[in-house]
């Protein structure tokens, strides 16, 4: 029975089933992305929405995302296309040529693009179209970008990274507990992070969720750990507000600044999102 190499979940699928992420499935007994090209959002953002604050600063770039997701956080933001699979999406299909000569042609606009970025929903599940889409950016001379929970395989990962410019990976708390409820791996999260590091531009994002991963001590460790690999990562607080299947409270805003200034005594760059 074969096994997706993508992430961790490791998913073993007979013929015709789907994986955990909805978006890879066993086709003549291969696992493909049933995603591929199959694009539920796209529009021209600031560099500043990914959240990127160090990479182009003021520039705009052309953002994509299809369906599917491998976590199950209770909050997500964008649960319409991350939790949706191939019958309930409403996508159309864009060819990487396609997406590219579009790239281009809103590089020559008023607003300028300096590329694309996957986002939106999980772009590492769509792993073969982000790694064909970047091959023809690179040729044209744009830049490839990331938006991720950073769960993906040490190996797939490595691949793709000599295509990819920049980085915006989701460290969503730094317990194992915490990446329980998210259904995730904290461990793997950190690999991607720290090998990415190594290759590109990389700033990591945290959402602060009342009661579940807002305790100063875990702040402390995530920040000393970033730290460790360069004081420079860019860290983004995110403010929490109930979404999704989770009714907790809105982050409290005292907290936010509060777990800032912890996350200050060790990295230079650390900046509040929602707020």
């Amino acid at each position: 029975m074969p096994v997706c190499p993508i992430c961790p979940k490791q998913c073993k699928l007979q013929e015709g089933q789907t994986g955990f992420c909805h978006a890879r499935a066993c086709i003549n007994g291969v696992i493909v992305p049933i995603n591929y090209g199959k694009i539920t959002s796209i529009a021209l953002d600031p560099i500043e929405k990914k959240p990127l604050y160090h990479f182009f600063p003021k520039s705009h770039i052309l953002s994509v995302g299809s369906f599917g997701c491998n976590l199950r956080c209770p909050f997500c933001q964008n649960y319409q296309i991350s939790m949706a699979n191939m019958q309930t999406a409403a996508y159309r299909t864009i060819a990487p040529y396609e997406l590219v000569d579009l790239a281009l042609k809103l590089a020559h606009q008023p607003l300028g693009n300096i590329g694309v970025a996957f986002t939106y929903n999980e772009p590492f599940i769509s792993y073969e179209y982000v790694r064909d889409c970047a091959i023809l950016l690179h040729q044209a001379g744009l830049k490839t970008v990331l938006v991720t929970n950073g769960h993906i395989n040490l190996p797939p990962l490595q691949d793709l990274l000599p295509l990819i410019d920049a980085m915006n990976i989701d460290l969503k708390g730094f317990t194992q507990e915490y990446y329980d409820y998210v259904g995730g791996n904290l461990e793997c999260v950190k690999q991607t992070i720290a090998a990415a590091y190594d290759k590109c531009h990389v700033e990591v994002t945290t959402l602060i969720v009342p009661t579940k991963n807002d305790r100063a001590d875990d702040m402390e460790k995530q920040a000393k750990w970033l730290a460790s690999l360069s004081a420079e990562i860019p860290l983004h607080i995110s403010r929490y507000f109930p979404r999704y299947k989770s009714t907790i409270a809105m982050t409290p805003i005292e907290k936010m600044y509060e777990l800032q200034m912890v996350a200050q005594k060790y990295l230079h760059n650390v900046h509040l999102g929602n707020c």
